[in-house]
């Protein structure tokens, strides 16, 4: 198994992303916390797992709930190894329609968050010395911006920026950052996202789905397995990079 041994922390890992990796960490050999505001969806999570699983309740918006978060992951074997930023939220705002409120809600989270984490996480693995791996879920919207979508746009450019100079700064301990940049995802969120802008008369989810080269969005799963890569020996050579995983939408 490709993560036996390895303490991992997953964000967002109630749903979407975060839980498809957190089910795959677990089945590479990781022992996992699921950290999400939604304590219901992480709890239900863990007893699928079983005993490689613990529930951290986590607001990666909140310093202090982060700083506890952290603390627990693996405090009985040597601390963390691994960290998932998987929590986002999402917003749909044009450019004439932004409200400061909500353009804060979105960074609270989408950067401020995955800053906070990346940090403390960083602080954990530099103290015990193993070195580490930090991947953060960024999005095709953060490599192109979205003219209806701003600040989530915005935020997942920010998280792009956060991962790559973390892994120049972490480089000297052996810690590596790198980023995922997934386009539409079979996801709650990307169901929100069709409801949304369906209720605004856009483009319909087959429309969206059909500006992919593969002509699909992908599965949860497609993403997690590209997160095993980055978390694994395989890629021990990765850093600083941000992989586009979404069926071609933007060619790199």
């Amino acid at each position: 198994m490709r993560l036996a041994r390895r303490n991992a922390l997953v964000t967002g890992a109630a749903s979407g992303i975060g839980r498809a990796v957190a089910e795959a960490f677990a089945k590479e050999g990781a022992r996992v916390w699921l950290a999400d505001v939604n304590e219901e969806g992480v709890a239900a999570l863990a007893e699928i797992i079983g005993s490689a699983a613990s529930v951290l309740p986590l607001d990666v918006s909140d310093a202090p709930s982060v700083e506890r978060a952290m603390s627990n992951v693996g405090a009985d074997n040597g601390g963390i190894d691994l960290l998932v930023n998987a929590a986002g939220v999402y917003s749909l705002q044009p450019w004439l329609e932004i409200e400061p409120e909500s353009w804060d809600r979105v960074f609270a989270v989408n950067a401020r968050g995955v800053m906070q984490t990346t940090q403390a996480a960083g602080h954990a693995m530099i103290a015990h010395g193993r070195g580490g791996v930090i991947i953060n879920i960024a999005s095709a919207a953060g490599r192109r911006g979205d003219p209806n979508s701003v600040a989530y746009s915005a935020s997942k450019a920010a998280a792009i920026s956060i991962s790559q100079s973390a892994a120049i700064a972490f480089a000297p301990y052996n810690i590596r950052v790198n980023a995922i940049a997934p386009g539409p995802v079979a996801t709650p969120m990307w169901s929100d996202v069709v409801r949304l802008r369906a209720d605004r008369g856009d483009q319909s989810a087959e429309h969206m789905a059909a500006r992919v080269p593969l002509g699909r969005v992908s599965t949860p799963d497609e993403q997690a397995q590209v997160a095993v890569f980055l978390a694994s020996a395989e890629s021990s050579y990765v850093t600083g990079q941000t992989l586009n995983v979404d069926g071609g939408l933007i060619p790199s």
